[in-house]
């Protein structure tokens, strides 16, 4: 099976916490208390978000030609 990487942003919330959102996978949003769970319930996210693509034989889109990196811009982690 081929690993999927993807691209998150990451942005501290006012209150506390951290919404976490992958640009690539429209509407898949996610909070986490700190940012390890916020990555953690990503990872889920991101899962579940693949499943549904996969059941209804949609297109899975990947960041192939991207390199990875981590950037901070503002308040936001690019990872």
């Amino acid at each position: 099976m081929k690993v999927l990487n993807y691209r998150i942003l990451l942005r501290k919330e006012p209150k506390g916490g951290y919404t976490l959102m992958v640009p690539l996978l429209p509407g898949c949003v996610t909070y986490g208390e700190t940012i390890e769970e916020a990555i953690d319930m990503a990872k889920e996210a991101i899962e579940l978000y693949i499943e549904s693509l996969k059941e209804h034989s949609e297109i899975i889109p990947t960041e192939e030609g991207f390199s990875p990196l981590k950037e901070w811009c503002g308040d936001h982690l690019w990872a």
